[in-house]
């Protein structure tokens, strides 16, 4: 044996392609939402753009699900442009009315996803937090603001555990069928130095541990043990070694599908690859009698693929049709 591989314990979770999801946190909730997007599952991806830490994490959740917060005390102007405390920088606009009517937009989508989905998939990133010197407040992004209105903390697994304690009923409360699965951002953060990034994930993994042990509602998919244990090599890695590869995702896309989705979502998924890659092809003789029928016969099986999944093909089939003659 020349590898540790991680196996993912079997669970109650046989999710479908119907069954709505919702990705919140660090860059890995990115990967994973955008890979189920592209396979038609009905996911709302990182609403407030990606969100590191815990506690920022919960609150965005916590007012997702009804409680009140006034996002308009915490935003903040840095050079024309208008942001909030609590969001993304992608999330910014130089009117403050706009911004929080995006907010506003961006809290009712999560409601309604969160109302209707299966599954809500929380990636924690660092428990390295920055509070405001002005009030002690944990802030999800510092927007490049001077670095003296801020103290750079370790969050308490204690404090983090509290927080979740709080939104767990909340979400209950909006969805009694609403699971929850836990991973750990596998990216090494090494602003915070690669000690301290060591106790941050360990600070993570433990809170997943605690919650998971208490909640029967609560998974953890260990995303992080994958790239720790299993793909240890750098190869797995982007050129800043710290990301992981297309090859990693994809491994870890596998697992995770493996554990967590039906043998028809598996079958789907064979099926709509073969689409993507009849989208994606570019023949040398595009007029050619061969890549005109394969056309044809591709649009056929999107067809059968629409029919059968009631799925939404019209840029896969606008992509096909204009090739032909």
């Amino acid at each position: 044996m020349f590898r540790t591989e991680i196996k993912v314990a079997p669970t109650d979770l046989q999710l479908t392609l119907q069954d709505k999801v919702l990705t919140i946190g660090s860059c890995f909730a990115e990967v994973i939402g955008s890979k189920l997007k592209q396979n038609k599952v009905d996911v709302l991806v990182n609403p407030f753009g990606t969100i590191f830490n815990p506690l920022s994490v919960c609150l965005l959740l916590q007012t997702a699900s009804g409680q009140h917060y006034e996002f308009e005390q915490h935003l903040v102007e840095q050079n024309g442009i208008w942001h909030a405390y609590d969001l993304h920088s992608s999330l910014s606009s130089p009117d403050k009315d706009k911004l929080l009517q995006q907010i506003e937009e961006s809290l009712q989508r999560t409601r309604q996803q969160l109302q209707e989905a299966t599954l809500l998939i929380i990636t924690l990133g660092t428990a390295v937090a920055y509070r405001l010197h002005d009030g002690g407040k944990v802030v999800a992004n510092c927007h490049k603001l001077p670095a003296k209105n801020f103290e750079r903390v370790l969050l308490t697994t204690e404090e983090m555990l509290q927080e979740f304690e709080q939104t767990l009923p909340l979400l209950s409360q909006i969805n009694p069928n609403l699971k929850v699965l836990l991973t750990v951002s596998p990216v090494r953060h090494i602003k915070e130095t690669l000690t301290i990034n060591s106790v941050s994930k360990s600070a993570l993994r433990v809170l997943c541990h605690q919650l998971e042990v208490a909640h029967a509602n609560v998974q953890y998919f260990p995303a992080f043990e994958m790239m720790m244990d299993d793909l240890r090599d750098y190869r797995f890695y982007k050129p800043d070694m710290l990301h992981p590869s297309e090859v990693a995702e994809d491994y870890i896309w596998q697992k995770f599908v493996a554990a967590y989705y039906d043998n028809s979502f598996q079958d789907f998924l064979d099926a709509w690859q073969k689409i993507q890659r009849a989208v994606a092809h570019r023949p040398f003789h595009p007029q050619s009698e061969a890549h005109q029928a394969f056309l044809r016969n591709s649009l056929q099986k999107l067809s059968e693929l629409t029919g059968k999944y009631g799925i939404e093909t019209s840029a896969e089939e606008k992509a096909l049709r204009s090739q032909l003659l």
